[in-house]
């Protein structure tokens, strides 16, 4: 995986094979899937997290990425959680901080989370059951429920409503994307995939990454009794911010992934919108600088990845 050449500063206490021999030896079968979470100066919500993961899933490894915040999460962590591993970068990975946490696991599956966010009771051995049951499906993309309410994502329904058919038997509907925060994976797919993309650094990284487990084979589904709950930290970066990300992101995958004149397409509109707005001027811009870097990561998608594509955008 990319994340491969980042070596974190520090480790928590507990190496992570050492958890899982641990947890191995307690009664009933090992685990088989590990909870990552990727964490940046936000500790009051991950504590939240990590109490709600424990209550739910007693003995479910969870390794923790540090994603460079000025404090050492380890010191807060440890006291209350000495089984759960912290690995620290030294700085911000955005997306591929996660990669870390995947590396550090010892389990066939991994399910994602993000510090303001946990599993229902239950989901993991759903997803576990699914992932058992279909060895051709590399990710459950979950139902996310939304704030104390539990309003639904609306992202659960476009993926329910998924315009992909269904060519073979699948758990749900065939996705081409999902919400990390939201997502059970198989490790071993993970890794053939090469994990979240350095170049994007956050936003639309899942988008490559559907695309490219797609690419090797892999099939991806939409599984409504696998849940998620999902409460958005008001400690969020501006919407601005995510967007020029977002428009910067998409360009950068279509000359990755896409068509020249699919490129091509999303240049000039990025081009015309910039005119006018100083968010996608912004993108535009940042696009421009790593444009070499993504033309150097290309890789046309197969036909039949691209006649997905063109299904779910028409």
């Amino acid at each position: 995986m990319p994340a491969s050449h980042d070596t974190p500063a520090h480790t928590g206490r507990r190496a992570a094979s050492t958890a899982g021999d641990d947890l191995a030896d307690r009664s009933g079968p090992a685990p088989r899937t590990t909870i990552v979470i990727a964490t940046r100066n936000r500790a009051e919500e991950l504590l939240r997290t990590l109490r709600e993961q424990r209550t739910a899933f007693p003995r479910t490894p969870v390794v923790v990425v540090d994603n460079g915040s000025d404090a050492d999460l380890r010191l807060l962590v440890e006291p209350e959680f000495p089984d759960v591993e912290v690995v620290r970068s030294p700085r911000n990975l955005g997306a591929v901080a996660r990669n870390l946490g995947v590396l550090r696991a010892r389990t066939p599956y991994i399910a994602f989370s993000d510090d303001d966010s946990w599993w229902e009771p239950g989901a993991l051995a759903e997803a576990e059951r699914v992932l058992d049951d279909h060895p051709a499906v590399a990710l459950v993309a979950g139902r996310t429920l939304v704030g104390a309410d539990g309003a639904p994502d609306p992202v659960t329904d476009l993926m329910r409503d998924s315009a992909l058919p269904r060519t073979h038997p699948m758990p749900g509907p065939p996705v081409l994307g999902f919400t990390a925060c939201a997502a059970v994976v198989r490790r071993r797919a993970f890794a053939e995939a090469g994990g979240f993309s350095r170049l994007l650094f956050f936003v639309a990284e899942e988008k490559l990454l559907s695309y490219d487990l797609a690419a090797k084979g892999w099939d991806l589904c939409y599984v409504s009794s696998v849940v998620a709950h999902h409460h958005p930290s008001p400690h969020r970066p501006p919407s601005d911010w995510r967007r020029t990300l977002e428009l910067r992101n998409n360009a950068l995958i279509a000359w990755m992934r896409r068509p020249v004149r699919v490129a091509l397409g999303e240049a000039r509109e990025l081009a015309a919108a910039a005119r006018h707005d100083r968010v996608a001027r912004r993108a535009l811009l940042a696009a421009v600088r790593r444009l070499p870097s993504a033309l150097l990561r290309r890789r046309r998608l197969p036909a039949r990845v691209e006649d997905m594509i063109r299904l779910l955008e028409g």
